[in-house]
């Protein structure tokens, strides 16, 4: 295991000799040993480090870190620890970031527009998360939401009615992912905060739950949107096919 002083702490982290000294007055990392009066760090305070900023990142409180972290610190295996926190920690989708210029942007979604238009736009789907600004380039954090994109505004839909979507929906995954997240907290979280010291056997089952939803997530929105669709598309479009149907099967007038 390496050996970290603060600060070299703090940089293998990313983050800060501040952050890390109020991390540790808040309880939610250990503290180090000491050699003299210097304090030594190892690889399990640099993956605590990582996790509590991912953690802090996604929302979650420093109040809820510290009790999740405080649950697992007494009488845990430190791999079952570590399994825990790869677990929570992972990315959930297998897609990797793409690289895009600007020109290549403006080419699939603003040909043609002014250069006010074109910095709005920008700027919207930066909001959105969509791009990434990254030196000359713009990192895309998902190139299949940029492909669905491109494809809608290559059917004739306005680029400002594709990102009001993307907003919008956006905002739905948002609630559903929440509910999701709720339902563990509510009838697995619960074990590791009601006061009692979760066995080893408890811990590998709520890291076995937290990966068993990564599928299932998917398993439940697929068959869901499709139904929607399926009922909004016959609802919405029903009658234009029905006519046009009908003019199809009209003899054409000589």
């Amino acid at each position: 295991m390496g050996d970290y002083r603060i600060d070299e702490l703090a940089h293998a982290a990313g983050s800060t000799v501040r952050n890390i000294r109020a991390y540790q007055d808040r309880g939610l990392l250990p503290p180090p040993r000491l050699e003299g009066r210097v304090g030594i760090y190892d690889d399990s305070h640099l993956a605590r480090l990582r996790l509590i900023g991912k953690l802090l990142g996604r929302g979650y409180t420093a109040a809820i870190i510290k009790d999740l972290l405080g649950a697992w610190e007494t009488g845990k295996d430190v791999g079952e620890v570590l399994g825990l926190e790869k677990v929570l920690t992972d990315p959930w989708s297998d897609e990797l970031p793409g690289v895009v210029t600007l020109d290549e942007l403006v080419a699939r979604f603003g040909a043609g527009l002014p250069a006010d238009d074109v910095a709005r736009l920008l700027d919207r789907a930066r909001d959105l998360g969509l791009i990434e600004p990254d030196g000359e380039h713009y990192r895309v954090p998902s190139p299949r939401l940029l492909h669905v994109g491109a494809e809608l505004v290559a059917a004739g839909i306005p680029l400002d009615a594709v990102l009001d979507i993307a907003a919008r929906i956006r905002a739905d995954c948002a609630v559903i992912a929440g509910r999701f997240v709720t339902l563990v907290e509510e009838h697995v979280f619960t074990r590791l905060a009601d006061g009692e010291n979760p066995s080893g056997e408890e811990v590998s089952e709520l890291a076995a739950v937290v990966h068993r939803m990564r599928p299932l997530v998917r398993m439940v929105v697929d068959p869901f949107i499709a139904r929607a669709m399926e009922t909004r598309v016959e609802a919405s479009l029903g009658d234009r096919l029905e006519l046009i149907r009908d003019h199809l099967r009209t003899p054409a007038e000589g």
